[in-house]
């Protein structure tokens, strides 16, 4: 089969920050655009590019320190042929811009979207995984789907920075900038194998996005060398544009800084796949603070979790309320990827699974779970026609044991705002009250993680308030909670007959209430006595030095216990950083051996 040439996308993609769609078919089209073997010898000999077999990985592997890596001088800027070719982004963008996601599983969350967001494409799974990695027996994290799949021209879109072509009321991505983000955030580097259908030609293509790749050959711009596969015949016949040097210097650098070693191995991982879909393997994935690997995929086999967060509260004996909080959904979803998923998608699907290591997972409605609930409906006030937002609310059924509260907020079925407490810390209103709705008004920030703080949101965050107090007042007694106003009708029955009935139920009231104005003039001007003939304004200045005294000594016993605790804490970090070192070691050894 001949080789084909024309309107295919070059092999090569500088990293561009397309607005549209033309001027990015028009940038890719562009035959400026170089292979990473001219950029190198444009940039001068002085520039070498460091081998894969002197150096794998960068030096720093934790992600909040990768940033400050420098990358050294390349020798001189590209030559200007007299236009303006691309506007250049530096690899340390990669970086900065995937800074936006603070939590991983927000990063998983943004991929998670992108497959579900393939249904309408007759996408049915994704597939959550770890895989090891061959070369240097590491894991790596694999996202697997059968959707629709990209073509040339479609993932070099999908590696361009702000660009988007999802235009749907329904689908979840719309920034053009989730697929970059997410991947540097969970790991250095990512390799992308899709297969699609188009007009009737049947296409495979590979592409690298590797922040190691970048780092390590000193690149002052974000390249992503890619390599096509026309798949219509009995074969995979190469998509050449440009020059087969070219196609061979893509092939060769993705070879050298991927995991996989020959031609044959990339082809294989298409094995899987099938006619259509796409399979993301992220692999050098970040590092904690202590030098271990920040997804930890050894406690569970069903499960991936967050290493740092689950380790909170786990080395002393939890009290009876702590160990049911913990083990509350609202709680569990802050280290558990497969409790996370199960809550992040709003409705159920019919036709699609989330596969996380081999087991689906269970959507778990938050709603379903409620006690007394109702279902409040609320207007925005906005210019636009809006239907009014119906919000399930109810007690959680581990209350009143368990006083987990807030607002589950959904956009477009995606949860963006898990128990949000609208309530202030210290109030006791709204204990175990939680509410599930979608504002699918508001406009959610770019890691999908929160909502913008426009006037809308302040709104709705008023609103809920009111909710939550309007429900509380209707519907604590249900729980056993005393109803507003009730604590002090039984002070008022319970007080005796004569002059001190007045001070005893205004003390009872404000208790409930609050002070009014005035009453500290009244309770002063009026000396009432009891038996003892010590005035109650006596009384209660004894008590509240009595109350005073009792505090001053739980206060130093405080001290005394945060000078343990920072003692503990002391030596934990000490001991996990001799963990962490005794880990490296042990792993050195395997490979050692292993290489024996």
């Amino acid at each position: 089969m001949p080789r084909k040439t024309g309107s295919t996308p070059p092999d090569v993609v500088v990293l561009t920050s397309s607005d549209d769609e033309e001027t990015a078919a028009n940038t890719m089209s562009n035959k400026k655009t170089k292979s990473v073997t001219r950029l190198q010898e444009q940039r001068g000999s002085s520039t070498p590019i460091v081998s894969s077999s002197d150096k794998k990985t960068i030096d720093c592997r934790s992600f909040w320190k990768a940033g400050n890596l420098d990358f050294g001088l390349t020798g001189n800027p590209l030559p200007d042929d007299g236009d303006l070719e691309h506007a250049r982004i530096h690899p340390k963008f990669l970086h900065s811009n995937a800074t936006s996601h603070k939590w991983a599983f927000g990063a998983i969350a943004e991929l998670l979207d992108n497959a579900v967001d393939e249904i309408h494409n007759g996408a049915t799974f994704v597939k959550v995984d770890k895989v090891d990695i061959m070369k240097d027996n590491s894991p790596a994290l694999l996202f697997h789907d059968d959707g629709g799949g990209m073509d040339p021209a479609g993932i070099r879109k999908c590696m361009s920075l702000g660009y988007s072509s999802k235009k749907s009321n329904t689908t979840i991505g719309q920034y053009g900038n989730g697929f970059k983000t997410s991947t540097m955030r969970l790991g250095a580097d990512a390799i992308v194998f899709t297969r699609a259908v188009r007009g009737g030609t049947a296409t495979q293509s590979v592409g690298l996005l590797s922040y190691t790749f970048l780092r390590m050959t000193n690149q002052d711009d974000v390249i992503v060398p890619m390599i096509d596969f026309d798949i219509s015949g009995h074969w995979a016949e190469p998509i050449v544009n440009g020059s087969q040097d070219d196609w061979s210097s893509n092939l060769k650098t993705i070879l050298e800084w991927s995991p996989f070693s020959s031609k044959e191995d990339l082809l294989i991982q298409f094995g899987d796949i099938g006619r259509h879909g796409t399979k993301v393997i992220i692999f050098n994935l970040w590092l904690n603070d202590e030098g271990i690997y920040e997804l930890n995929f050894d406690d569970e086999d069903e499960d991936i979790r967050l290493r740092d967060e689950a380790n909170q509260g786990g080395l002393r004996k939890l009290r009876k309320s702590v160990a049911e909080l913990q083990s509350h959904i609202s709680y569990r979803i802050r280290y558990s990827l497969r409790a996370y998923i199960s809550t992040l998608y709003l409705k159920r699907f019919t036709n699609f699974n989330i596969i996380l290591r081999g087991k689906p997972v269970e959507q778990h409605s938050i709603a379903d779970d409620l006690k007394y609930s109702k279902v409040v409906k609320y207007k925005p006030h906005l210019h636009v026609v809006q239907a009014s937002v119906e919000t399930t609310i109810g007690f959680i059924k581990e209350a009143p044991a368990v006083g987990v509260c807030g607002f589950n907020v959904y956009h477009k079925n995606r949860l963006i705002l898990p128990f949000w407490k609208v309530t202030g810390d210290g109030s006791f209103k709204g204990h175990g009250v939680v509410g599930v709705l979608e504002a699918n008004f508001l406009e959610p920030v770019h890691d999908k993680q929160g909502f913008e703080r426009s006037s809308a949101f302040i709104r709705l965050e008023t609103k809920l308030k009111q909710m939550v107090m309007e429900y509380w007042k209707s519907c604590c007694h249900l729980m056993g909670y005393k109803p507003p106003g009730l604590y002090y009708l039984e002070k008022t029955k319970q007080a005796s007959i004569g002059p001190a009935a007045n001070i005893q139920n205004k003390l009872a009231k404000e208790q409930y209430d609050g002070p009014s104005e005035g009453s500290n003039n009244e309770l002063n001007s009026t000396q009432d006595f009891d038996v003892s003939g010590k005035s109650y304004v006596d009384r209660i200045c004894e008590e509240n030095i009595e109350l005073f005294r009792r505090c001053e000594d739980h206060a130093t016993k405080e001290i005394k216990l945060q000078e343990l605790v920072n003692s503990l804490e002391k030596k934990l970090k000490e001991t996990k950083k001799k963990h962490a070192q005794l880990l490296l070691l042990v792993e050195a050894k395997r490979k050692l051996q292993n290489a024996k």
